[in-house]
């Protein structure tokens, strides 16, 4: 006789142990409170076993599977600090810019931007220098600091002069046509400020030429020329020139050569005329132009061909 044939009570066990006797019904078929008690705290005590069992079963998969990662991230040199204990690798930044050039090319981009730069500056010390006080720079190299600026470049600061200009100044010019039947005829006086005026009034984006090809050009003449009109400096022959393809390009453009010929003189004029003070100034100017004439100038073949059109 065994263990199991001296007590039919106990429930065998996987591991070979008995587990606590289960209480031995009562003759009656009615249980005692005590018996229920017993058998109640038996079976919750069962159960609780069984379920820690199950969660130990179930609890072995994920925690296997975390202590692999944990090991992989490991012989990966990938720390919890780095990336997160199960995050994955962030991708690379793309490069833009420069840095996205091969090394041959961003040598060539540093280059470029050296020579803009050393541009930049030389043509800002340029105009500093035109503008300045006679100093000791200017008087060494004023003609190299002209020929810089003047005249596309030229600065003019007469707005805020102590005595602004209070005059009206307009460019005039006349020439004279050969026709196509090889007859010479004289074409009147065409004030080409008064065109540029009225291409500006009313006009909220004008162009710079509409506002400043003319008068730069007067302005660059008569810096140029004495009171005669007697270049006395290096640049009147170039302001000349300069002044002289602006009016024959501007009278191309209102008497085409195609139908009233070909231009072989012009002669320029200036009108200057005061502005008159308000009515309660007790000031009174003169409200007669002056005029300033220049003398005939021939217009060169290339001009007269219509190449500065």
């Amino acid at each position: 006789m065994d263990a199991y044939d001296k007590d039919p009570g106990a429930r065998p066990d996987p591991g070979g142990s008995a587990r606590a006797r289960l209480p031995e019904p009562s003759p009656t078929g009615v249980d005692s409170r005590e018996d229920v008690d017993s058998r109640e705290g038996m079976e919750s005590s069962a159960d609780m076993d069984a379920r820690a069992d199950e969660e130990s079963s179930l609890d072995v998969g994920p925690r296997a599977g975390k202590d692999s990662r944990a090991g992989a991230a490991a012989v990966r040199g990938e720390g919890a600090g780095a990336f997160g204990a199960e995050g994955a690798v962030p991708p690379a930044a793309p490069r833009t810019g420069v840095a996205a050039l091969s090394p041959g090319y961003q040598v060539a981009a540093a280059l470029a931007l050296a020579v803009v730069g050393v541009a930049a500056c030389v043509h800002l010390l340029m105009v500093f220098l035109s503008l300045a006080p006679t100093n000791t720079v200017t008087k060494q190299h004023g003609n190299a600091v002209a020929e810089w600026v003047y005249p596309e470049f030229e600065q003019n600061w007469k707005l805020f002069a102590p005595n602004p200009l209070q005059q009206n100044i307009a460019v005039q010019v006349r020439a004279v046509v050969r026709a196509k039947d090889g007859g010479l005829r004289t074409i009147g006086w065409t004030d080409l400020s008064a065109q540029d005026g009225a291409a500006i009034d009313g006009n909220p984006v004008p162009s710079h030429a509409q506002q400043n090809e003319v008068r730069r050009a007067w302005d660059f003449f008569t810096a140029t020329h004495s009171a005669d009109n007697r270049p006395d400096r290096m640049r009147g022959a170039l302001s000349e020139q300069y002044l002289r393809r602006i009016v024959v390009m501007r009278l191309y453009r209102t008497y085409p050569a195609d139908r009233d010929g070909v231009i072989q003189r012009v002669q320029i004029r200036s009108s200057t005329t005061n502005v008159q003070p308000p009515e309660w100034s007790g000031e009174r100017v003169s409200d007669k132009p002056v005029y300033r004439v220049l003398p005939w100038w021939t217009v060169t073949a290339d001009e007269a061909a219509g190449g500065v059109r």
